[in-house]
């Protein structure tokens, strides 16, 4: 008989045993997987931002860049800048060193002279040479077009030859600054917003509220 209530005390305390094993996670394997989630959730957005550097590095090289040296390249072989008189692909008939205001979605000329020099097309990603689509963090897909303008510095109050970018992701533009110039500065460097004395204190809007800018890039040219 004695054995028999142990034994039913037996199964009753294993029985209690293997019900409180079966509560739920304690507080630390909760905390656990909570920063296992926080750890996974940062590298989520870390590489997010990472792939979006490396798209706005490129776009630097492959885009900006690439014109510039183009530019540079023609006149250091015809003494001439690019678009500047109908003879360097512009619209005016005269050459006075200043870009003649060439738009983007119209580089035919612009394409034919630097191919009569001996110099290559920078490539795009569009049906124009002087377009280019790039997705912005903010701003979703845009059409970059880079003119070559003659353009009015606010700020420094002078005329300079320049490329004039229309409708550029914010966040794109701030990183161009700050691969151009070292620093992102909205109203003085060789790269700035267009008009460059859109903010006082040189900041550039908020890429998550302002989603589209314009820019200026200033060249050495001639």
């Amino acid at each position: 008989m004695a054995q028999g209530r142990r034994r039913m005390l037996s199964l009753k305390q294993f029985k209690n045993e293997r019900s409180a094993n079966n509560k739920g996670f304690t507080l630390i394997e909760i905390a656990v997987v909570l920063v296992i989630i926080g750890l996974i959730i940062g590298a989520a957005v870390k590489g997010k931002d990472l792939i979006q550097s490396g798209k706005q590095k490129k776009f630097y090289t492959n885009s900006l860049k690439a014109w510039e040296l183009v530019v540079v390249s023609y006149y250091d072989r015809t003494g001439f800048a690019l678009g500047d008189g109908t003879v360097n692909g512009g619209s005016a008939g005269v050459t006075d060193g200043r870009f003649d205001n060439v738009r983007g979605s119209a580089f035919t000329n612009i394409d034919a002279r630097l191919k009569a020099v001996g110099l290559t097309v920078p490539t795009s990603n569009t049906a124009n040479s002087g377009q280019f689509s790039f997705k912005g963090q903010y701003s979703g897909t845009q059409t970059i077009t880079l003119n070559l303008w003659y353009l009015r510095s606010n700020t420094d109050a002078r005329n300079n030859n320049a490329f004039y970018l229309q409708n550029v992701p914010t966040d794109l533009a701030i990183a161009l600054d700050t691969m151009v110039d070292g620093q992102a500065n909205s109203s003085s460097g060789t790269f700035r917003q267009y008009p460059d004395n859109t903010s006082a204190t040189g900041a550039w809007p908020d890429a998550s509220v302002t989603t589209v800018v314009n820019a200026q890039y200033i060249l050495d040219v001639p």
